[in-house]
């Protein structure tokens, strides 16, 4: 049954415009990474989506390897959107990446125009739209002419299969050079998707400030650092958490004593503030509106509604600023 959307969906949330274009994204957008893949229930799934568009959270983030299996993502997406959101289209953000391997042989990854072109293809075929909002070069590729990765995005917009493109995973100066060759090709750059939390500042280091030169927006992925910036861990490592399994991305080595403290530290700074750990998180990423929006994930209704409840307070006093940055020095 197609979902009624609630009319209060935009009173709450803030949009903000992505570098000088005319699009706005939410503060908050739903990346859907790790929660919905085949291995998740379809009605969880279902009720995450509608109730983050139900809270203003018009943009939907995924990519051709999401899963698992790779792959899995889009399709779930494409059949929940298709019961539940197909009305709602025009008033909806959907985004897709290509870059990481997806199928065998020599054209299944990378930044090559095949590998591109085809990925979005499969890509469109799964989601089942006519076209994707965002196409992302997920990462670079240090074997393809950077020339020929962007000239892929550009006919992606101009083939009709994409409004906007973006990059993932460059660094300044293959961002500002990716910027360059687009804007002569016609078709600007939009956003990149770096990662970027309280404990992952890469991002301060020159892509930030090369944004701004640029006039592209950021969309922060990884802003509750994979789960450790939330109360999950205040108390150790709980079973069943993404550090007490097989995730490479957050490891149960990796949680030191040093990193827990700093974690109950910043955790009494957010409960100060009236906000949960993984609030505060979200709102410091946002903070100073360098960064457009903040890409969360939820593995349920709840968690998506607390990463939502960010947007009730992102003002940081400089008193509160100086002591979140004691804690991560």
């Amino acid at each position: 049954m197609t979902h009624v959307a609630a009319d209060s969906r935009y009173q709450d949330m803030s949009y903000r415009r992505s570098g000088r274009s005319g699009l706005r994204l939410p503060a908050v957008s739903l990346g859907l990474w790790h929660n919905f893949g085949d291995e998740r229930s379809l009605d969880v799934q279902a009720a995450i989506l509608r109730r983050a568009f139900d809270l203003g959270v018009t943009h939907f983030d995924l990519a051709n390897n999401y899963g698992p299996p790779p792959g899995a993502a889009e399709a779930n997406f494409g059949r929940l959107f298709a019961r539940n959101l197909r009305p709602y289209r025009d008033e909806i953000i959907v985004s897709t990446k290509a870059g990481y391997l997806m199928w065998d042989g020599p054209y299944g990854e990378w930044g090559s125009r095949k590998n591109l072109l085809s990925s979005l293809d499969q890509s469109l075929g799964r989601l089942g739209l006519d076209y994707v909002d965002i196409f992302y070069s997920h990462r670079p590729d240090p074997d393809t002419p950077l020339e020929e990765t962007m000239g892929a995005l550009d006919a992606a917009v101009r083939q009709g299969k994409a409004l906007y493109v973006g990059i993932s995973n460059y660094s300044p100066e293959q961002t500002r050079e990716a910027a360059r060759i687009l804007r002569d090709l016609g078709t600007p750059l939009l956003i990149h998707q770096p990662s970027y939390s309280m404990f992952n500042r890469w991002v301060e280091d020159g892509l930030l400030d090369t944004l701004d030169e640029v006039g592209v927006g950021s969309i922060a992925f990884s802003p509750l650092a994979q789960g450790l910036l939330t109360n999950r861990y205040l108390g150790g490592v709980p079973e069943g958490s993404r550090a007490a399994g097989a995730s490479p991305f957050l490891t149960e080595d990796g949680l030191t004593q040093e990193k827990l403290d700093k974690v109950r530290a910043l955790n009494a700074i957010a409960e100060s503030r009236g906000q949960t750990l993984a609030q505060m998180a979200i709102a410091w990423v946002l903070r100073g509106g360098r960064v457009t929006s903040a890409l969360v994930g939820a593995s349920s209704v709840k968690q998506l509604e607390d990463s939502v409840g960010a947007i009730h307070r992102l003002d940081f006093s400089d008193e509160e600023l100086t002591e979140i940055e004691g804690h991560l020095a």
